[in-house]
């Protein structure tokens, strides 16, 4: 066995059916007094459904999430929470709606709560990203790790099979990476190999039935998982090159790491050949990027970026921009490799390893 350094970060999890419930206890035990309850304009109506369970604690409703969280308005966040004399604030929903919580905390030190209704993973992870100027950078900082975060799978009951699907893959893709990064170590890939397998056996069945309640628990226990992987190593192409076409190009978040996936995979496989198979044992296929991609595909989601809004004559300067960060990968990053992956990501073409 290597070296390895692993850091565990502190945690509180409420998981099950009916955890909701428990949010007044949880805000109390915070020392809290008044919570702003964000949201994105959807969720707006379960938002409103925490402020009631709040009742004189809830501040009120900050309900202007969207992806990406874009610099204007986590500022503006920061300002009715300061305004309205919040101690807390509570985050309903998914990536985005965390993602703005932890960017009011980045700045203000504000206690978080998160409620993920979907599998996005960042509730457990001390990863912010914040859009200014068409450019999405990101950062770790404990300060934006959620004090409490409450897995009610009854949330998720009403989560589209195909939103479940995209958002299933993104959480697979924070465990797989973790097999190859530089900075993994065994307790990460035993969690990283559960998550995955939790989740790949939770989205058929969730797309067959979507109130299935053990699946339902089962993809929220997967999402769990990988997002603590998440928050314990380094990620590496998949993940950077996801930043740049999201937060340069505003491509739906999940959809995107659900298409990049098996051709990021698929490049760093030469390199890194029992860190991918790896990810095929789990999901139960011979090869990683074609499990990922079947996975996918049967399922529904979405495969070629071209049909979730890139355009073709953006490629290059998607690949510009991703040669310009260079950062830990298993295989270095080569222009004409890379814009080759991007190519296949437009066009949906299943991975041939």
């Amino acid at each position: 066995m290597k070296n390895f350094v692993y850091t565990g970060r502190p945690a509180r999890v409420i998981f099950g059916a009916g955890s909701l419930g428990r949010l007044g206890a949880e805000i109390e035990a915070l020392g809290a007094r008044r919570a702003l309850v964000l949201s994105t304009p959807g969720q707006r109506a379960s938002a409103e459904r925490v402020a009631s369970l709040l009742g004189p604690r809830a501040a009120g409703v900050f309900d202007r999430a969207v992806m990406h969280v874009p610099i204007e308005t986590a500022r503006e966040a920061r300002e009715v929470a300061a305004r309205l004399g919040a101690d807390c604030a509570v985050a309903i929903g998914g990536g985005s709606t965390i993602g703005l919580g932890k960017a009011i905390a980045l700045d203000s030190g504000l206690a978080i709560v998160a409620i993920p209704t979907t599998y996005a993973g960042s509730e457990m992870t001390p990863i912010y990203g914040i859009t200014e100027a068409g450019m999405k950078k990101t950062g770790r900082d404990d300060r934006v790790l959620p004090r409490t975060v409450i897995y009610d799978p009854e949330l998720t009951l009403s989560l589209p099979p195909s939103t479940s699907v995209t958002s299933g893959i993104n959480a697979i893709a924070h465990a797989a990476e973790a097999f190859y990064s530089a900075t993994t170590n065994p307790i990460v890939d035993l969690m990283a190999d559960e998550g995955i397998r939790a989740i790949g056996r939770a989205l058929p069945a969730i797309c067959k039935s979507p109130r299935d309640a053990q699946a339902r628990t089962d993809a929220l226990y997967g999402a769990w998982l990988c997002g603590t992987v998440l928050a314990s190593v380094d990620m590496a192409l998949h993940h950077k090159l996801c930043h740049t076409l999201g937060g340069s190009f505003n491509l739906p978040h999940a959809q995107t790491h659900t298409i990049v996936l098996p051709h990021a995979l698929a490049y760093n496989a030469p390199a890194a050949q029992d860190a991918v198979a790896r990810v095929g044992r789990a999901l139960g296929g011979a090869s990683g990027p074609q499990a990922v991609y079947d996975l996918a595909k049967d399922n529904g989601a979405p495969v070629a970026l071209r049909d979730i809004g890139m355009k073709e004559g953006d490629l290059d300067k998607a690949c510009e921009i991703a040669m310009r960060n260079q950062y830990p990968n298993p295989r270095p990053l080569e222009r004409a490799a890379l814009r080759q992956l991007l190519q296949d990501a437009f066009e949906g073409r299943r991975p041939a390893l």
